[in-house]
């Protein structure tokens, strides 16, 4: 058997989501994970957390290692990759979930992306759920570390669409689409978890970013 997709960083940062997760998904069900990558996380988070049913997403290019990842699990929590382009409104999936989850996604996609992954989300939430976002950000227009000012221009070298995203903007956005920010979480290697809770209201009052 050939060996799994590695993406080196999911092994870094997996057991500190993991923590995030545990305690705020641990009253949840159905997870659509936003950007699946390899599949690494979707395998760890789903073994550590038998109670969730993982839903994985992403481009059609990656479905092939996601799926090896899962078949090498043998886990029967986690749902085989579905095909989700967020800046495609008729690609989003037609069921709702009581939690989404996304990790290292809004710096590598562009911000018009960023901006419609927000715009779809009540599409699949359901009244009483939790999203999650994991990654680096910028807090007051700057850069949080030397080493992220150092990534978001390798980013941009790359792509001038990618970028590390202002953490006022992605707040806003999130305010938006109806979503109450409950944590702010600080992370290793200069990160962040995100975690927002669906409300009625837009405007409800959440914590400033550290």
């Amino acid at each position: 058997m050939p060996p799994l997709p590695d993406a080196p960083a999911t092994t870094r940062n997996r057991d500190p989501i993991l923590a995030v997760l545990r305690t705020h998904l641990a009253t949840r069900r159905r997870v659509l994970e936003i950007g699946s990558g390899t599949g690494q996380h979707a395998v760890h988070f789903a073994a550590a957390l038998p109670h969730l049913q993982w839903q994985t997403s992403d481009l059609a290019d990656n479905h092939p290692a996601i799926q090896a990842w899962i078949d090498a699990s043998q886990l029967a929590n986690v749902l085989p990759p579905l095909t989700l382009d967020v800046g495609e409104p008729d690609s989003w999936p037609t069921q709702r979930f009581d939690a989404v989850f996304s990790a290292n996604t809004l710096h590598i996609i562009s911000w018009p992306q960023v901006q419609a992954l927000f715009a779809n989300l009540p599409s699949v939430l359901n009244d009483d759920a939790t999203v999650i976002v994991y990654g680096p950000f910028n807090i007051g227009g700057q850069f949080s570390s030397p080493s992220n000012a150092a990534f978001d221009a390798d980013l941009r070298s790359d792509d001038p669409r990618r970028g590390i995203r202002d953490i006022e903007a992605v707040l806003e956005l999130a305010a938006q689409a109806g979503l109450a920010l409950v944590a702010d979480i600080e992370m290793p290697a200069n990160n962040r978890c995100l975690v927002w809770h669906t409300t009625a209201t837009p405007d409800t009052p959440r914590p400033a970013p550290r």
